[in-house]
């Protein structure tokens, strides 16, 4: 139900003005130009790259469930329409908040290291350094035995000091006992193995996906606390170093974003570059999402701006075209760059 709550729901906010496909990109994180610029246009941070494993398969079973219970219909062309009854049932059903867009699965990452400290430590304790790590990538082996000797495990104190930032902090973010019992049951120590998802799904009477769902949620909830108290948690918020993704620009739009910055056009970032010029557009679209002194005045004045905010007010759309009949003055890239940011312009 989590999961067909999270697709319901997406459907809805994009407006029925995108495919059902656009949801499916969304939860995968696709570094596409129509996918970023769909995070900002319909304010959907939150959901981006929650799933980045998804399966089409899966989604698309998700999509057939939905329209079986008469909550959506598929149109030609791949799109959609919403029902009455829809939208009744996602009034009614409870929404698990993300924070996608600072993690993009990185969430995994701080998971997979404390998994490993935990269960190291709890080997330690007993004297019994011989076992099968439950983490094998070599990457995290080696960051992990990195901390451990930085913060010189051995004489004992480690165990006790990162448990009780562990209790407190689970304590204080504002999570349900049901969410905290699924993280710690996926830690491993001596003779206790964490669970499984299918393990956690039968405990929890809910499916595999909808557990992971809820796992991730947490991360993300915990995450935010423990980066907003850095001095509260000063051992937990080593471990998740470099986790949260406070610049959110793909790799190649942060080149463009340094050689805007530096006030060069459109045009000589494109010969810089090698690139379309559609593709530097993208780049930019993206740093207005971003940027929230974004400097809109090189690209529009506060008129064209509030022909668009009115146009999307007046017709009740998000869609490009729509938009550009009714402000044929303003590209196409203007008329995405108002979007980007949407009411926050105002």
């Amino acid at each position: 139900m989590i999961f067909q709550t999270l697709v319901l729901n997406l459907l809805h906010l994009f407006n029925e003005e995108r495919t059902v496909s656009a949801a499916y990109h969304l939860l995968r994180g696709k570094r596409s130009g129509q996918t970023i610029q769909d995070v900002g246009i319909f304010r959907l941070h939150e959901y981006f790259g929650v799933l980045p494993k998804l399966n089409r398969n899966q989604f698309d079973e998700q999509i057939n469930q939905l329209t079986e219970q008469q909550y959506i219909s598929i149109l030609p062309d791949n799109r959609y329409m919403m029902s009455e009854f829809g939208l009744t049932k996602l009034k009614q059903s409870n929404k698990v908040t993300f924070d996608g867009w600072h993690y993009r699965g990185n969430e995994h990452l701080f998971f997979a290291r404390l998994s490993l400290i935990v269960q190291t430590l709890s080997y330690q304790r007993v004297g019994n350094m011989k076992f099968i790590p439950i983490q094998q990538n070599e990457l995290i082996q080696q960051w992990v035995k990195h901390f451990l000797k930085g913060q010189q495990y051995q004489n004992g104190h480690l165990q006790s000091i990162l448990l009780d930032e562990i209790i407190s902090s689970l304590e204080k973010s504002n999570l349900e006992e049901r969410e905290m019992s699924i993280m710690i049951n996926r830690l491993s120590g001596v003779n206790q193995p964490g669970y499984t998802w299918q393990q956690l799904s039968m405990n929890e009477n809910l499916s595999e996906l909808d557990v992971q769902l809820l796992y991730i949620a947490s991360l993300h909830s915990w995450l935010n606390h423990l980066t907003a108290n850095e001095e509260t948690y000063p051992l937990l918020n080593r471990i998740a170093e470099s986790i949260r993704i406070d610049i959110p620009l793909t790799e190649s739009a942060n080149q463009t974003a340094q050689l805007f910055k530096k006030g060069y056009s459109i045009e000589e970032i494109s010969m810089i570059r090698k690139l379309k010029t559609s593709t530097i557009e993208d780049h930019i679209v993206e740093l207005a999402m971003n940027d929230r002194k974004f400097p809109y005045q090189s690209f529009l004045s506060d008129e064209d701006i509030q022909q668009v905010l009115q146009a999307m007010e007046d017709y009740q759309t998000k869609k490009l075209k729509v938009l550009h009949e009714v402000v044929p003055n303003l590209s196409y890239f203007q008329l995405r760059l108002v979007l980007a940011r949407g009411d926050t312009m105002t």
